[in-house]
């Protein structure tokens, strides 16, 4: 009878490997969480404002952007990659590789930044609102006074659950050779039947995953005591 015996991993030569895809992880997550937080934030803002009753309100503005948020949101991530091809080769110049996943990424971390900051904003007292209006407050004077120092608690489990979605979408774009520890998973784990190898990916993954949510879960409790 035979018995495959699997080798174990080289880590002297996958070593330096690892260590890059994970700063690729990192630098990936990063600029997506700014880019398209950034722009998340401004959409989010913008559908709580102008929606009917909003201190903004504007029907054509509201709705949109609404359709928009709608439209890009529930779409898989894989399937996004496919469907921004064309986009993601004018603007970066390729549709493979580190640079055009995370244009991908913060394409479609926009969409779903701003769905969650609206839901996060919706909740607010609109007695704050109202009795900052009566003071004479204006409007951009009241979201940067009132709205937003009103939800940054809330805001931050947000973003807090952006950047973990942030996190799998970097993983899934090593479908693409977009670099960082789902394509290292991929290429030296998966295909090359080692185990222990993408067993590192996914350890590596988690860890980034725990010190973020606890990070995140206690800037917001300070936030809330205040």
């Amino acid at each position: 009878m035979n018995t495959l015996i699997l080798a174990e991993p080289n880590w002297d030569r996958l070593g330096p490997t690892f260590v890059e895809a994970i700063g690729d992880t990192l630098w990936m997550v990063a600029i997506t969480m700014v880019i398209g937080g950034f722009f998340g934030l401004i959409l989010g803002i913008l559908l709580y404002t102008t929606r009917p009753g909003g201190i903004l309100q504007n029907s054509a503005v509201y709705w949109l952007i609404n359709i928009a948020v709608n439209f890009f949101r529930p779409i898989p991530f894989i399937i996004m990659i496919a469907m921004l091809y064309p986009i993601t080769l004018a603007a970066v110049g390729t549709t493979i590789g580190r640079e055009a996943a995370t244009f991908v990424m913060c394409f479609s971390a926009t969409f779903t930044v701003a769905r969650i900051v609206e839901q996060n904003l919706v909740s607010i007292d609109p007695g704050v609102v109202e009795a900052a209006r009566s003071m004479g407050a204006g409007p951009w004077r009241i979201i940067r006074s009132v709205i937003l120092p009103e939800a940054l608690g809330p805001l931050i489990l947000g973003y807090t659950f952006i950047f973990i979605a942030v996190i799998d979408m970097s993983a899934m774009a090593g479908y693409i050779g977009g670099g960082g520890l789902g394509d290292f998973a991929i290429v030296y784990g998966y295909r090359q039947f080692e185990p222990q190898v993408t067993w590192a990916a996914v350890i590596v993954i988690v860890l980034i995953v725990q010190a973020a949510q606890v990070l995140g879960n206690v800037l917001s409790k300070k936030v809330m005591r205040r």
